[in-house]
C-alpha cells in the first residue's frame, strides 16, 4: 500500500511539473511572437524633402476711389434746406449743390441795402451843404468855421456810406455762403448730410471727385508689408465682373498705420479706367510674390510635439524614424513651407505618421511627390 501510494504521488508531481513546463513554453512563444510582431516594421509613405522657390498670391479687396477729390462745406452753420445733387451725379461749374435757409441772410441783406441808401443820402446832402457854404464863403455870406463845420460833415457821412456798402457787401457774402456752388466740372461721390438737418460751420456735405483719374485703395495689414517684397504691378479686377482684368501700380503707401485695423492704406495708381468700373466699386487686387528658397511638404506631413510642428523622419540606414522640430514659414492650401529643423534630403514620412513612435522601424511602400 505505501508502495502504491508513493507512485501515485511521484506520477501527480510530474503532471504538475509537465503541466508547468507547458505554461512556462507557451509564454515564452508568446513573448516571442511579440518580439517579432514588434519588429515588424510598419509601412509607410515618405518624400525626400527638397527645397524650393516658392511663390505666394497674395489677394486683397479694396475700392475704387478718386484721386483728386474735394470736400465742400458752407462756413456759417444752419439748416440745411436741399440737397441738389445725389452720388454718382455729374455736375459743371456754377451748378448748385446745396442750400441752408437763409431768412436771416436775407433779412440782413435788406437792412443793409436800406443803410447803404440812408447813408447815400446823407452823404449828398451833406456835400450839397458843403458847396452851399463855399458858396457863401465866397460872397462873405457865411463864416469859416460854419463851412468847414459843413466840410467836417461831408467827411462823416463819407464814412457812413463806406461802412454801409461794407456791411452791404458782407450781407450778400452771407447770402452767397447760404449756397454750395460746384467749383467746375466734377462727380459726386459722397453726400454726408440730408435736408432739415443742422449743421455747424465748415462741417462736410458733398464730396466731388475731380477729373477722371482714379486709384484703386487698399487696406493692407501691416505683416504683409513688412514681410514681402515691394511690388510695383498689381492685376485688378471688379468683384461683380472678375473676368475684366486691368493693371494699376503702386501709387502711395501710408506711412501711418490704422489704430483700430492695424492695417496702411494703399494707393494704386490706375492709367485707364475700364468701361464700366465707378467710384466705389469694390475692386480685388491680386499679385504674385517670389520668397525665398523653403522645403515644401505636404500637410499631411506634419505632426506635433510639446514643443510646436514636428515631422517624423527615416534614417535610410537603420529604417527608424525620429521626431524633429521644425519652423513652420506659412501654411498654404494642401502644403506647408519649412523655413527651419530640415535638413534638405531628408525622408520625411507623409502617411502612417500617427502611428509612429521614436525608433520606430518602418519601410518604405512608395515616395510621395509634392
Amino acid at each position: 500500500m505505501v508502495l502504491h501510494q508513493d507512485c501515485t504521488n511521484r506520477k501527480d508531481k510530474l503532471d504538475i511539473l509537465m503541466r508547468r513546463i507547458r505554461v512556462v513554453v507557451f509564454l515564452a512563444g508568446l513573448v516571442a511572437a511579440s518580439s517579432l510582431a514588434a519588429e515588424e516594421p510598419l509601412t509607410v509613405s515618405a518624400i525626400t524633402a527638397q527645397t524650393t522657390v516658392s511663390t505666394r498670391n497674395i489677394s486683397l479687396t479694396g475700392e475704387i476711389v478718386a484721386r483728386d477729390t474735394l470736400t465742400l462745406s458752407f462756413l456759417s452753420g444752419g439748416r440745411i434746406a436741399s440737397i441738389e445733387v445725389r452720388e454718382g451725379d455729374v455736375v459743371a461749374a456754377g451748378d448748385v449743390l446745396a442750400r441752408t435757409t437763409s431768412i436771416q441772410q436775407e433779412q440782413a441783406l435788406r437792412a443793409a441795402r436800406a443803410g447803404v441808401s440812408t447813408a447815400t443820402a446823407d452823404r449828398d446832402q451833406a456835400r450839397e451843404d458843403l458847396r452851399r457854404q463855399d458858396a457863401l464863403l465866397e460872397r462873405g455870406a457865411t463864416t469859416r468855421v460854419a463851412r468847414d463845420s459843413a466840410a467836417d460833415q461831408s467827411r462823416v457821412k463819407d464814412g457812413v456810406l463806406a461802412q454801409a456798402l461794407a456791411d452791404l457787401a458782407l450781407a450778400e457774402k452771407a447770402l452767397e455762403d447760404t449756397v454750395i456752388l460746384a467749383p467746375q466740372s466734377a462727380t459726386v461721390t459722397a453726400r454726408f448730410v440730408e435736408p432739415g438737418q443742422v449743421i455747424g460751420a465748415v462741417q462736410p456735405v458733398i464730396e466731388l471727385a475731380l477729373g477722371g483719374a482714379v486709384d484703386a485703395v487698399f487696406d493692407v495689414p501691416e505683416s504683409l508689408l513688412t514681410s514681402t517684397h515691394a511690388v510695383a504691378t498689381v492685376r485688378l479686377a471688379p468683384l461683380d465682373i472678375p473676368q475684366q482684368e486691368f493693371f494699376g501700380t503702386v501709387r502711395e503707401v501710408s506711412p501711418l498705420v490704422d489704430p483700430a485695423t492695424g492695417t496702411v492704406a494703399v494707393k494704386v495708381q490706375i492709367d485707364e479706367k475700364p468701361a464700366g468700373v465707378e467710384y466705389g466699386d469694390a475692386v480685388r487686387g491680386s499679385t504674385i510674390e517670389s520668397t525665398a528658397r523653403r522645403i515644401v511638404l505636404p500637410y499631411r506631413a506634419m505632426s506635433v510635439s510639446e514643443n510646436g510642428p514636428a515631422v517624423w523622419v527615416i534614417d535610410p540606414e537603420t529604417m527608424r524614424v525620429s521626431l524633429h522640430q521644425i519652423t513652420v514659414d506659412r501654411y498654404e492650401t494642401g502644403i506647408i513651407l519649412v523655413a527651419g529643423g530640415l535638413d534638405e534630403g531628408a525622408l520625411v514620412v507623409t502617411a502612417g505618421a500617427q502611428l509612429l513612435y521614436p525608433d520606430r522601424l518602418v519601410r518604405i511602400h512608395a515616395e510621395t511627390s509634392q
